[in-house]
């Protein structure tokens, strides 16, 4: 064979191998969506082709609907408001997953002594947070007292998957639903045999595994200041949640008051302290979200000390009258070095 066709042979083979070396090399799939009054997004790294990756979406959509139609508050009939709507007393069976969230939600209602306690919604919704028309109304004190009378996590009775009610309460599960929908829309990624991705709805993300080239998610905590395009601080996860909670987005004014969606179940009213951002790492998002808005009630002071007694990865924002301070527990220092 002629020298030239033997070095084209050599050619063509070598750019075989190297298109076939480059067809494994995983590929960044995004997609997003709405789900919960907000929106989520999910991105992983897969070998698979486009097309067989994109389908996924529908599976994650069918774990988003699925949460949506068991705790959503703003559905009449999804299974959290057909509990409500239960007579006292009445056992009830309920699914897996609700159990689930209102046993961690429980758990943090105990440990915050009641500052965090999912029965709020009676507040939430007197205020005008919550499902129906929002009045931007300041409530009588009248009012107050009585939507008070329906708040206490300690009416709430849960054995397994059967859940009753001493009194006549209202479990509102938007504190801590969303970060459940991480968790399950993570666990649905990897039955599917996905091992690097990064799941987020509402703001709450978990982080799984490294990229491609060894590299952690960075996912930035944003500025109060500057809304979604401005970042607070950078941080590097893997295989762990984050989720924050603020007043600086949810909120209305009257007669120059800024009144937060952020109710305290034990006055009733919105929070007043300048605690305006609160972030959480843990082991899960269900966990991160739920106990984000629980430091959010506490406060700075209250919140600090709840972070430090109880080992968990806080990092808050507290307004002063030139910016914002920066405070954090001593297990979130290992996140600070990232630039």
């Amino acid at each position: 064979m002629p020298k030239k066709y033997v070095l084209i042979a050599g050619v063509v083979i070598i750019l075989a191998i190297v298109v076939k070396a480059f067809s494994f090399t995983p590929e960044l799939v995004s997609f997003s969506g709405p789900t919960m009054g907000t929106t989520y997004t999910v991105k992983f790294y897969t070998n698979e082709d486009m097309d067989s990756a994109w389908q996924y979406k529908d599976d994650v959509d069918r774990v988003l609907v699925r949460i949506n139609e068991l705790m959503s508050t703003y559905d009449s009939q999804s299974e959290l408001s057909l509990f409500n709507q239960t007579s006292v007393n009445k056992e009830v069976r309920v699914s897996t997953e609700l159990a689930y969230v209102i046993d961690q939600a429980l758990m943090i209602s105990k440990m915050s002594k009641g500052e965090y306690d999912i029965t709020v919604g009676p507040l939430v919704n007197l205020w005008g947070f919550g499902p129906g028309k929002k009045t931007d109304t300041v409530p009588s004190v009248d009012d107050i007292a009585i939507a008070k009378q329906k708040v206490g996590f300690s009416a709430i009775a849960l054995s397994e998957q059967t859940l009753s009610k001493a009194k006549d309460v209202y479990i509102d599960l938007s504190s801590i639903a969303k970060g459940y929908g991480v968790d399950a829309v993570a666990q649905k990624l990897e039955r599917l045999g996905i091992d690097s991705y990064l799941v987020e709805v509402g703001g709450e993300i978990v982080a799984k595994g490294t990229k491609p080239d060894g590299e952690p998610w960075r996912v930035a905590v944003e500025s109060p200041n500057g809304g979604h395009s401005v970042a607070q601080k950078v941080v590097e996860l893997a295989d762990v949640a984050i989720a924050t909670s603020g007043d600086y987005r949810n909120y209305f004014e009257r007669d120059g008051v800024r009144y937060s969606h952020t109710i305290n179940p034990k006055t009733g009213k919105p929070i007043t302290h300048r605690l305006v951002s609160v972030t959480v790492i843990e082991k899960n998002a269900t966990l991160a979200d739920g106990l984000a808005t629980a430091i959010t009630v506490l406060g700075p002071e209250k919140g600090l000390a709840f972070a430090e007694e109880n080992g968990l990865a806080v990092y808050m924002l507290v307004k002063e009258n030139l910016g914002f301070v920066e405070q954090y527990s001593k297990a979130f220092e290992p996140y600070l070095s990232v630039q």
